[in-house]
């Protein structure tokens, strides 16, 4: 037990109050996640809406986040972190509340589209805050710090938005803009008077190869970039057609759906910080990717060998175990690409990514499971997340760029 102590307390130490204090925001902001974890079920059960336009109002929530992304990486750059997440947190938690007035298709849409926007913009310049309050070492666990409080608050979010579901969709919307409110008020008493005063990392030999040129002309970068897009599409159907599939084939309430989720950022928060502290600086950025890959594609298979609702657990652990391989590498691997006037531009795109993928997911999912049915999607996606491992460990090899982790077990010190 002692021993298990020390090992969380190594992988804990040596990061900033700064860093803890985004931890912390983030944490009050994402336990508020309610809305779109159960959105599908939402737009399905309680608004009426066929498979295939739940997909499309989804997809606007997708396109918002590009444009969130790019925007909230540009401005970045342009009047620095603190002003574009105090907007995003303030500005997302009072559309959030007015988003729950609006029930027709087409105002729904377009509403969601511009809820996403604003909220999304929080995504690249978090990221890049984070980066400015990390010392080079600790690059990496600061990140999974961020991101073990986003799961944190993932877990406390469906489980509690479950309940409240149950009495009331609206509810959902009103607890996702008291939460992004008080992280934004948070965020402004902590962080008000420090902006202008972030510290750029020093780079050291493996990092910033390609500094200060645009992004758009990094060709290895954008290939990570399109592998990124592949794996957060089948990642995300964690949020669009696998909640359907529980309740449309399994007829679970609400309350376990909520549970189910909120398992996969339970388990994130539990095991990321210590996993990436072990095995972060002993293999390839690649390895990790590529066997976070292979779980996810285990998770698919799960659900297409199994027909019982034990398949529902096994794959939520192995889609959470892989998204404790794979994603806080594919961060690091971001800021190690990027240069000093750059790194807004490559966290921006790198979030368009994952933008990308919520138009991506919900529209391929819910139109192939309309097609096809539950059991060969399931395979397909199965199939494609095995491919997208194998190409993540050919384009991050050694010959085309930075695939190592620098990461160290004294990064405390």
């Amino acid at each position: 037990m002692k021993s298990v102590i020390t090992l969380y307390k190594n992988a804990f130490g040596g990061l900033s109050p700064a860093a803890w204090m985004l931890a912390l925001v983030i944490l009050i902001n994402r336990s508020g996640t309610m809305v779109i974890p159960f959105l599908s079920v939402y737009l399905t059960s309680s608004l009426g809406f066929s498979l295939v336009e739940t997909g499309w109002i989804m997809s606007m929530f997708g396109l918002g986040a590009i444009g969130g992304s790019f925007l909230g990486g540009w401005l970045t750059d342009k009047i620095g972190p603190f002003k574009v997440q105090l907007i995003s947190l303030l500005g997302g938690g009072l559309m959030f509340l007015a988003l729950s007035q609006v029930t027709s298709f087409y105002p729904l849409a377009g509403f969601i589209f511009f809820v996403s926007l604003v909220s999304e913009m929080l995504r690249p310049a978090n990221q890049i805050a984070v980066s400015y309050y990390a010392k080079p070492k600790n690059v990496t666990r600061a990140f999974s710090l961020n991101r073990m409080a986003i799961n944190l608050g993932f877990s406390f979010g469906p489980a509690l938005g479950g309940l409240l579901a149950a009495v009331s969709y609206q509810w959902l919307f009103i607890a996702d803009a008291i939460t992004c409110a008080g992280a934004g008020l948070i965020f402004f008493l902590y962080f008000y008077g420090k902006q202008g005063k972030e510290k750029e990392p020093l780079p050291d030999t493996n990092t910033a190869l390609i500094p200060d040129k645009s992004v758009w002309s990094d060709g290895l970068f954008l290939g990570f970039i399109l592998l990124v897009i592949c794996f957060s599409t089948m990642f995300f159907q964690l949020f669009s057609t696998w909640p359907i599939y529980h309740r449309q084939v399994y007829q679970l309430p609400e309350q376990e759906i909520g549970l189910l989720l909120g398992l996969n950022g339970l388990i994130v928060f539990l095991f990321e910080m210590v996993l990436v502290y072990k095995i972060g600086d002993r293999f390839p950025i690649r390895r990790l990717i590529a066997f976070g890959c292979f779980l996810m594609a285990l998770a698919f298979l799960a659900l297409f060998g199994m027909e019982s609702k034990a398949a529902l657990y096994l794959a939520c652990i192995f889609i959470s175990f892989a998204e404790i391989f794979a994603m806080p590498f594919m961060a690091t691997y971001t800021v190690q690409r990027s240069g000093k006037r750059n790194r807004g531009a490559y966290m921006g795109l790198y979030s368009v990514a994952f933008a990308s993928a919520f138009v991506l997911a919900p529209l391929i999912g819910t139109n192939l499971v309309d097609a096809l049915g539950f059991q060969n999607w399931w395979l397909i996606a199965g199939v494609f997340a095995l491919a997208t491992g194998f190409l993540f460990y050919w384009i991050l090899s050694e010959k085309r760029g930075v695939n190592h982790l620098e990461v160290r077990k004294n990064a405390a010190a």
